[in-house]
């Protein structure tokens, strides 16, 4: 071990109370001193902090200067933002005092600024934004009543964990939802893979005649014109389910691209999968992952779903605000 650089030695606490103690008998701090080996003066320095503060302890000490001046943390925290994916390496390496990474992070986290990793979301072109602003203005005056006759639709795909020498499983799922009414969910059956996704045969035959039409019968008997919302798949976007919306006399509800943003089932499919991960014994086939889909369906409550569409009016807001770019949603 090495020698201490200094011959000055801080007094812990357990003598210090011998000498407040002593003085406080005899009414001799130096005397009390040479008892502990201490010199006097600084006993006297004890004693009196003790008949001043009515303890023995240090006071607050200001410690080692900061590196970073004030100047330093506004450039800092001006470079973050302006370029929120650089490294702290590159800002660290901008600054006009040398720091270390650590320190540069710590004062970040000391003004609230923190390491976040980045949502993906679908890459949105001009065009795009442009078709979303437009979007959000016509809807902008939508009123609760409105919502409330909006049938929101959409599929899904559910993985199934792949555990030790097993493959990948997957369903994919459509399910609607409106207000106060959870509709239907259905668990697709198509071969998947190169050539074998959802087309519009499988969809009219799964989807459109057996379950989606009787659905929207009885919703527009109770509450009147329901427009029906869809997004722009291959098989949504088809010359024949054009024709089938059509004949069958159903207003759609206009879904711009790339836009799970307006969508207010895309948050329900993240509670459905999230009820499927809280599931004590994981389902390990694919029958399995039928059921334990339907089940988490039937457990996802109608507030749930009842809040995610009363939102719809922020969400239009959120698009005007963000000028057709991507929202909080």
């Amino acid at each position: 071990m090495p020698p201490p650089k200094t011959s000055r030695r801080e007094i812990d606490d357990a003598t210090r109370n011998r000498i407040v103690g002593y003085a406080l008998a005899t009414g001799n701090a130096a005397a009390a001193g040479r008892n502990e080996n201490v010199n006097k003066r600084t006993a006297q320095l004890i004693y009196n902090r003790y008949l001043q503060t009515g303890n023995t302890s240090d006071e607050p000490r200001s410690g080692r200067p900061a590196k970073l001046n004030e100047y330093d943390k506004r450039q800092m925290i001006r470079e973050a933002c302006k370029h929120r994916r650089t490294l702290l390496t590159q800002i660290t390496n901008r600054l006009a005092t040398e720091v270390s990474v650590l320190t540069v992070r710590r004062a970040l986290a000391a003004a609230g600024y923190r390491r976040r990793v980045a949502r993906k979301v679908p890459y949105l072109s001009p065009s795009q934004k442009h078709q979303w602003l437009i979007w959000a203005r016509i809807h902008q005056p939508f009123c609760p009543s409105d919502w409330r006759c909006t049938m929101f639709t959409d599929e899904c795909y559910v993985y199934l964990a792949p555990t030790f020498k097993q493959s990948t499983v997957r369903v994919m799922v459509w399910g609607c939802i409106m207000e106060d009414r959870k509709g239907p969910l259905v668990v697709l059956d198509y071969p998947g893979g190169k050539g074998g996704g959802m087309n519009s045969t499988w969809y009219h035959e799964q989807v459109l005649d057996p379950i989606l039409l009787p659905f929207y019968h009885l919703m527009n008997q109770e509450r009147g014109v329901v427009m029906f919302q869809q997004d722009g798949a291959p098989c949504h976007r088809s010359k024949v389910t054009k024709k089938w919306v059509y004949e069958h006399n159903i207003p759609l509800f206009p879904h711009p691209t790339s836009s799970p943003d307006l969508n207010p089932i895309e948050p329900v499919w993240h509670v459905l999968k999230t009820i499927l991960r809280q599931l004590p014994h994981p389902p390990s086939t694919v029958d399995a992952l039928h059921a334990a889909v339907l089940r988490a369906w039937d457990e996802i409550p109608i507030e749930t779903i009842n809040r995610h569409i009363g939102n719809m009016g922020r969400r239009v807001e959120a698009v005007l605000a963000a000028r057709g770019g991507h929202t909080q949603f």
